[in-house]
């Protein structure tokens, strides 16, 4: 009998082995890791990565040269530009074409050896990046350049090509990026803060109507409790980022608001589940001493139950406002605003040291608040 239960003990070992070596077997053919192409892609990721640790922190004053150049898409959309004869300028070889087409991109009198990032000025007003790029000797730039329908003319406006560059001539100054990063940042810590405001304002009174040992008595109670359970289930259940997509098409795309409303939203059903987790195991003698004495529902909880849940909750909710502020980072690639559009912009843009500005930041408060909360929820306990 004991060689019975050593034989069924390996075998059930041996195929729990061989279904997680077939579950990796098929992970490996839906995921298709190509590390051929990892390492042929090693210059870019060196590129990239030398220029992400490498955050804007200080430039020199200096002053910025804009230069830019209408090009009609399709030609009969508009005029012909007409082309400035001296000075930093654009001209296009033609000047005009259709999606698809091919131009010559010539820039003259421009700073000699200066790093410029090319980029498209679409009619809607958006920015589409195109390469970041590097003049000669003589300051001057001689590159293809292809059409892409999305500059197609709407409404009579026109799509511009356009760079930007600064010429420093002065001393060291706290760079603009880095000014420019610390104001999203602080945008980021308030999204995070009224959002967990909203979310625990919202996730108080819920916490009781799902904590069994508070609502579910009698008929009504259960189907209290069986309801708002589900609400928090049914809530938790869809990520931050989902929500957040959803409100940047209804109240903007880059707006905090989104952010806000997304993460109230997920913080309160987060929240009402710890918060009920929170009641249901609290001391039971309080509550039933205080039943004893005659008195009603709102009273036991008033004073057997919230004593208990006082420092629990305060806990809980620092807690979640220190998460709150990490996911409000990565929300802001979805249009939440705050750090997170910031830094998809510079990203979408290949601007890499001012992504990197972001990323340090967001490191550096993601540590702080990290240890803030933990010395404060320490002190609660």
């Amino acid at each position: 009998m004991q060689r019975y239960k050593s034989f069924l003990k390996a075998l059930r070992k041996l195929i729990i082995t061989l279904v997680f070596v077939g579950l990796l077997i098929l992970s490996i053919r839906v995921t298709q890791p190509d590390l051929v192409k990892l390492v042929s892609s090693f210059p870019k990721a060196k590129s990239i990565m030398g220029e992400l640790i490498h955050p804007v922190l200080f430039e020199r004053e200096s002053e910025k040269l804009t230069v830019s150049q209408v090009v009609p898409v399709p030609c009969n959309s508009s005029e012909n530009p007409v082309t400035p004869e001296s000075g930093p300028r654009i001209v296009l070889d033609p000047p005009c074409g259709a999606p698809k087409d091919m131009l010559t991109l010539h820039g003259y009198d421009l700073p000699k050896n200066a790093d410029i990032s090319l980029r498209w000025i679409l009619p809607t007003g958006g920015l589409l990046s195109i390469k970041n790029i590097k003049t000669d000797a003589n300051g001057e730039i001689n590159m293809p350049l292809e059409i892409r329908p999305i500059t197609a003319a709407v409404d009579g406006k026109t799509a511009q090509i356009s760079f930007e560059v600064s010429l420093p001539n002065g001393n060291f100054v706290v760079a603009k990026t880095l000014k420019d990063v610390i104001d999203a940042m602080f945008v980021t810590i308030f999204m995070a803060l009224i959002a967990t405001t909203i979310g625990t304002i919202i996730a108080i009174p819920l916490s009781f109507l799902a904590a069994s040992n508070i609502t579910r008595r009698g008929k009504l109670g259960s189907v209290v409790y069986y309801l708002v359970r589900a609400f928090l289930n049914i809530i938790r259940s869809y990520e931050p980022l989902v929500l957040a997509t959803i409100f940047a098409m209804i109240v903007g795309f880059g707006s905090p608001f989104a952010g806000v409303i997304a993460l109230a939203i997920t913080t309160a059903a987060s929240l009402g589940k710890m918060f009920s987790e929170a009641v249901e195991s609290i001391d039971a003698g309080p509550i039933e001493a205080i039943t004893a004495t005659g008195a009603n529902r709102f009273q036991v909880v008033m004073y057997a139950v919230v004593p208990q849940i006082i420092p629990d909750f305060l806990s809980f909710t620092i807690y979640h406002w220190d998460i709150n502020v990490r996911i409000s980072t990565i929300i802001g690639f979805v249009g939440g605003g705050g750090i997170g559009y910031f830094l998809s912009q510079r990203i979408n843009t290949l601007q890499y040291s001012q992504a990197g500005t972001a990323l340090l930041a967001i490191i550096l408060v993601v540590w702080a608040l990290d240890f803030l909360s933990s010395e404060i929820r320490k002190s609660l306990v």
